[in-house]
Parts: structure tokens; sequence; C-alpha cells
């Protein structure tokens, strides 16, 4: 999931937001404003109904982001970098590269979120009983007490056992442990995910059925979502199984052909574009990699204009580029290969290009990978 715009940065890691967020908060607010707390608390001032209800939205997503930021901070205690962290319509997500060690940091990680909710909610429950027993009365409890309610249920539902859940995660540590199959467990997890997506979206059609409406419709969104998300967890936990062992030298295409970046675009299609085999070129300056430009950015520059454009302005740039050397193992490159768009990776060798991997690459890779499984002896 992309930001949409960047907050900043937190422990180091960037946060941004994604413009699904305005989505959720708006409905948030407007359901706290407009109905929750004037059903409570009646006769109230209508800007304090508004008041009210944006400060507890805002509170929310606060403690939502607390929750990401500590899958960070311990993800990267435990030897993983972190990408970013980015709040969207279905809460937050931690972008962690690479995997945990061992299920023991698979447990510390994926425990300490649902855990920062939980006492985010004690925190709000206790103020709230404070103010209860002091003889308090009005929004502010309300406010509190939505707080401690919302928290906390945010905490139970995210350590149910199922993927992509904080309790998918806790679950494949346990059978990870328990079996020392890292595949396995995950695949266990993402079967978790799809029974519980599969069962609230069968709950959200009862329930719209029933006169529930909206909260319905919400359940089948989740559910399709947790679905969607499990699928894919189990396609990269056989992909990686399949690459297991395999580095990044034994997928590659050695020695690519090259072009200077100072190259206009009218002369590459004129004078090299045939002659070229591959989809993608990568941009070299003394044999350094300074830029990689595709087929389909070239194919996006207007006619008119390809002869005053040079292949540098339309290639994934220097700072956008996926480095990766030999030895590398090809599991610690995948889930890097997201950061430049065009999906691929340029392999250096004491700062010069040896090397390119691209999607057929990987997906030739896998096949052999999964065959290899498969005529391995006891399967």
């Amino acid at each position: 999931m992309r930001a949409s715009f960047r907050l900043g940065r937190i422990a180091g890691v960037p946060v941004g937001v994604n413009w699904s967020v305005l989505v959720i908060f708006l409905l948030i607010a407007w359901g706290l404003s407009a109905n929750q707390f004037p059903r409570a608390y009646p006769d109230r001032p209508w800007i304090a109904y508004a008041a009210a209800g944006l400060a507890a939205a805002v509170v929310f997503f606060l403690g939502l982001l607390a929750h990401e930021v500590s899958h960070a901070i311990v993800a990267k205690r435990n030897g993983l970098q972190v990408g970013g962290i980015t709040l969207w319509l279905f809460g937050g997500v931690a972008e962690l590269k690479g995997e945990a060690p061992n299920p023991g940091a698979e447990l510390r990680i994926a425990g300490v979120g649902p855990l920062v909710s939980l006492l985010i909610g004690m925190f709000f429950g206790a103020i709230a009983v404070v103010l209860a027993l002091a003889g308090s009365e009005g929004l502010l409890l309300g406010s509190l007490a939505w707080l401690a309610g919302i928290n906390m249920l945010l905490a139970v539902f995210n350590v149910l056992p199922a993927a992509p859940l904080d309790g998918g995660r806790l679950l494949r540590a346990a059978v990870w442990k328990a079996t020392g199959d890292r595949t396995k467990a995950s695949v266990v997890a993402a079967r978790a995910g799809w029974v519980l997506g599969a069962l609230l979206i069968g709950l959200g059609f009862w329930q719209f059925f029933a006169g529930a409406g909206f909260g319905g419709l919400w359940l089948i969104l989740i559910g399709w979502f947790l679905i969607g998300a499990a699928g894919m967890e189990e396609r990269q936990a056989r992909m990686g199984s399949a690459l297991r062992g395999v580095r990044v030298a034994d997928v590659m295409t050695p020695q690519p052909q090259t072009a200077s970046g100072d190259l206009t675009v009218a002369d590459f299609v004129d004078n090299y574009l045939f002659a070229y085999r591959h989809s993608a070129l990568p941009l070299t300056e003394e044999g350094r990699p300074i830029g990689l430009v595709t087929l389909d950015r070239v194919r996006d520059v207007p006619a008119d204009r390809r002869g005053a454009t040079t292949l540098a302005e339309v290639s994934c740039r220097a700072d956008e580029l996926v480095l990766a050397s030999p030895d590398e193992s090809l599991n610690d490159l995948l889930p890097r290969l997201s950061e430049c768009a065009d999906g691929r990776a340029l392999v250096v060798a004491d700062g010069r290009l040896v090397g390119i991997v691209s999607p057929s690459d990987i997906s030739r890779a896998v096949q052999r990978g999964s065959m290899r499984e498969q005529m391995a002896p006891g399967r």
C-alpha cells in the first residue's frame, strides 16, 4: 500500500498516509458526532458534538500509528529493515524488508502491536473510570470511553489467529517453532486468514439482510480484503520456499546491454530498439549504474518530443534503483523489488554493473525451484 503523502519520520522510519484514510476518518468522525454522541448526551450544541467526534477520530488514528510504530521499532531491533509505515483504509501497515530470522523474533514483532493497542485502551479506560467516579459526565467521558473500547477491540481483533492479522503472525511463529518449517507455518496462517475472511463475509451478508446496512457491508469488505491478503501471503510463502538457497547470481542475466543517459529517445528508437532484445535498459556511466529505462517509459514519450528527450529524463533514477550483490539471497531481494515501479534489480560488484534481474528471471527460478521440490526424496 503506497502513501499518498508523507508525514515525516518517527524513530527513523518514514510515515505516510494513503488517501483512503480520509474515508474511514470521516466515517468515524461523522458516526460519533452525528449519531453516537447525540444519542448518549442529548441537548448539546452541534459544535460540541463535532469537536468531540473529530478529536476522538484524530486520537484513534494516533493510537493506530503507535501500533504500527511499535512493530517497526521491534522489527529494527531484531535486525529487519523497515521501508516505512502507511496508514490506510483498513488501518496501517509497517513495510518490513525481509522475514523474521526465527520464531522468537516473529513473536516479538507481531505481538507488540496488539499489546500497545491494549495498553492504550487501558489507559483511556482508566482515565474514564476516574472521571466517572469523580462524578464527571458528558462528551469528554464519552470520548474517553469510546477510545478505550475501540483500542481494546482493535487489540482483540488483531490477535485473531489468521493472516495477515498480527494474530496470524503469532500463529505462524507457533507453528514454525513446533515444526521448524517456516513455509508450512506461513501456509497454515494464510489458510486461517482465508477461513476468517469467509466467515466475516457470511456474517456481513447475514447482518445486511437483517437490516444492519452499512455494518454488514463493512464486514463483507473486511472479509474480502482478508481473503485476498491471505491468498497473496500463501503464494509468497510458496515462492519463498521454491527460491530457498537460490542466489541472485544464479538467476541474473549477466553483462546486460547498457546505454548512456545522454542518448535521446529518438536515437534509441531509430538505431537501437530492434537490436535490443530486452524490455529494460540499464544506463551506466563508466560502468556504474545511474538509471534504468524500460520500453514502456520510452513508449510514453510523445513522438514530437523524442528528439529533445534523453533516456536519463525518462529513466528510473539512481536513487530509485534496486541494487543487489551477486551473492545475495534471492528471497532477500524480492521484498525490495517494489521500490522501483519497473520491478527490476541491477546487480553490482565493486560498484560496477554485472547483471540484471527481471520478473521473467524470477518466474523461471520459481518454476525450477518448484520442480526441484517436487522431485526431492520423500515427496
